[in-house]
């Protein structure tokens, strides 16, 4: 019984491994054509009226999202966790008007700042072509980090950590 156990328990590891270096793999691959130059704007739009300006002293996380994409709502709670530690800023792509986005966003309890992006105007200009996907810039506004698809908290949080320094 035990010798299935740790075989079992073996593959398992295996498994892990394979889809975390496989993962990897593709959000880099899927993040070659992003836009990697310098953080591209100074203010956005929240969906509350206020305006965010991108503070120059701190780095900030900035990530695509949709209210229809299941990886995004798995990945969801990884970015509120982060919103309450770190300057982060989320935005709803093709997930209709601020109304729907609102409600989606209240229904799960999220707090995290949102900017609504109902004609792919900033997704267009940071060349997003999957979800979600995630920027990471550091307090000088140079992109550090770029991820498409799933990243857990620990990964994004020790990011956030590498573009404090």
């Amino acid at each position: 019984m035990k010798a299935k156990l740790k075989h079992y328990t073996k593959e398992i590891i295996f498994f892990l491994i394979i889809m975390t270096i496989f993962s990897n793999a593709m959000s880099l691959y899927k993040s070659q054509s992003l836009n990697h130059a310098p953080l591209p704007i100074s203010d956005v739009q929240l969906l509350n009226g206020k305006t965010y300006i991108f503070s120059h002293n701190k780095p900030v996380l900035i990530h695509f999202w949709a209210t229809w994409c299941p990886t995004c709502k798995l990945e969801a709670s990884n970015i509120e966790f982060l919103s309450k530690q770190f300057d982060v800023i989320t935005v709803a792509v093709d997930s209709k008007d601020n109304a729907t986005v609102q409600k989606y966003l209240a229904a799960h309890q999220y707090t995290f700042k949102t900017v609504n992006d109902p004609h792919n105007q900033l997704s267009s200009l940071f060349k997003i072509k999957g979800f979600p996907t995630t920027f990471i810039y550091d307090k000088n506004k140079k992109l550090v980090f770029s991820d498409v698809g799933y990243s857990s908290t620990l990964s994004m949080y020790l990011k956030m950590l590498w573009a404090s320094l």
